[in-house]
């Protein structure tokens, strides 16, 4: 079922990081620095709301499926979640909007966050959709919708931005291709949801399992977004919009990464456990993580060798130098957070121990929050970023610790060990490339580092990379033979 996922989403992870970096170059250009501080703003307080109000839903739709599946439960399932959605959707936005209009805040910068409450609904609804698919093994269908909202997005919000839609744009963008796609996959939910009944006792079931995992994710989101908020109020929004765009730069193609391979190997475990037991989860989890680091180390790293032509390439000049100064500590940042987030969390909802994940979760985000507000008003950006790369590694150690009290996950040592001596390879052969700036260092710099990682993984046999490439093309001989 692993690599079944890993296949199938790679399409739309693909699109994810082309979109990603289309909507770098076209948003930090067709956008001022304030007007993009207001989004970056913007992003993190509807976020924080959305987190708070619906993923607990959206986590239980993913935990519990298989186990209604097995129970032959899944008209119950569907009801009990949909109808405690459609509640939320009443009483939350409207709230939510009530509160921002009694902020004392810029009228472009209330905009922007109204339009991302505003759009929250919809985009939960599209995610409810798309959990349901992944869960239930349907990777095409998941990838499908993952592609249409992605794209769809961000040519809404570019369109939207180009006649003056300010900060509010990308996030309209997001609401707008969700309800785009709703037609082609909530009716098929819909109708599960409508041959079912409500049921108070497995609501309170999913709320147990599922608030934690919310409340934890909000403490994930503050770790993300405190250094914004400080940045905001020592310095301005023009300085938050130029920590975003270097931030951006560096989370979004990590995240790319893992998702994809979380995406893949979150439901691999979770039917690895229920039907196979722990000697099963245990294989799973290991070429899960092997795979990770095998791919993620190395574009953490590169991400950093590359930092400054990448940002004269991607950024727009206003934007450009303090994105360059950023990346490569948000590098690190990206690969602590993914690990954390997409494997080592993963002994947390296995063992359905989630408010274990609300604590060790609590553990980075007080970190985080300490130091942003030693840091920031001392050292500006640098400070940002400092804390922000001290808290996630803080957070993974945490996480593992914890985490094997619940479901211990192994961690590929091997694998790590070999990745790392391949990275640093690839570090002395980019290090002797000269820096001439732009495009053209930009890719020669990240071709040479490519080709001597792969080179390296290869000699070193990185997660058997070697062994499974002679696999594969002893098959394809025997194929064409």
């Amino acid at each position: 079922m692993f690599w079944k996922g890993v296949i199938g989403y790679l399409p739309a992870n693909i699109v994810q990081g082309v979109v990603g970096l289309l909507s770098l170059i076209a948003f930090t250009r067709l956008l001022t620095p304030e007007a993009y501080g207001a989004y970056a703003l913007a992003f993190s307080a509807s976020g924080l709301v959305y987190t708070l109000s619906f993923t607990w839903l959206e986590a239980a739709m993913a935990r519990f499926y298989m186990r209604q599946v097995e129970d032959e439960a899944v008209p119950v399932h569907f009801a009990t979640i949909y109808r405690t959605f459609w509640i939320l959707a009443l009483v939350v936005p409207a709230a939510s909007v009530l509160v921002l209009w009694l902020l004392p805040i810029s009228g472009s910068l209330k905009f922007a966050i109204g339009a991302g409450l505003v759009t929250i609904p919809v985009r939960s609804l599209a995610k409810l959709a798309q959990e349901h698919r992944r869960a239930a093994g349907r990777v095409t269908a998941s990838a499908a919708l993952d592609m249409g909202q992605t794209a769809g997005a961000f040519a809404i919000g570019a369109g939207l931005a180009v006649v003056g839609g300010g900060g509010a744009s990308p996030l309209l963008g997001a609401g707008l291709a969700a309800a785009a796609c709703l037609p082609f996959v909530l009716p098929e939910d819909l109708g599960k949801a409508a041959a079912g009944r409500f049921d108070p006792a497995l609501a309170k079931t999913y709320a147990h399992y599922g608030v934690p995992v919310s409340l934890s994710l909000i403490l994930a989101l503050a770790l993300a977004s405190t250094d914004r908020f400080m940045l905001a109020a020592f310095l301005d929004e023009a300085s938050v919009g130029a920590y975003h765009a270097g931030y951006s730069l560096s989370s979004r193609t990590l995240d790319v990464l893992f998702i994809w391979l979380g995406a893949a190997g979150g439901p691999a475990c979770i039917a690895a456990l229920e039907q196979g037991g722990r000697g099963a989860l245990e294989r799973a989890a290991r070429e899960q993580a092997s795979l990770m680091v095998l791919i993620c180390l190395p574009a953490a790293v590169g991400l950093a060798l590359v930092s400054r032509p990448l940002a004269d390439v991607m950024i727009g000049e206003g934007l450009r130098d303090a994105a360059a100064r950023v990346t490569p500590w948000i590098a690190a940042s990206g690969f602590f957070a993914g690990i954390t987030t997409y494997y080592l969390h993963t002994a947390f909802t296995l063992g359905r121990q989630t408010r274990l994940l609300l604590a060790a979760m609590a553990i980075p985000a007080a970190a985080n929050f300490a130091l942003t507000f030693i840091l920031i008003p001392r050292f500006g950006l640098d400070g940002a970023v400092w804390a922000t790369t001290a808290s996630y590694a803080v957070g993974a150690a945490a996480s593992w610790a914890m985490g094997r009290r619940v479901m211990p996950l192994p961690l590929p040592w091997t694998t790590i060990g070999r990745t790392a001596l391949a990275c640093a390879g690839m570090t002395l052969a980019v290090s002797l490339i000269p820096s001439f700036g732009g495009a053209v260092e930009l890719f020669a710099k990240a071709g040479v580092g490519m080709l001597a990682y792969a080179a390296l993984i290869l000699a070193l046999d990185g997660a058997g990379a070697r062994t499974r490439c002679g696999q594969l093309v002893r098959a394809l001989h025997a194929k064409t033979a």
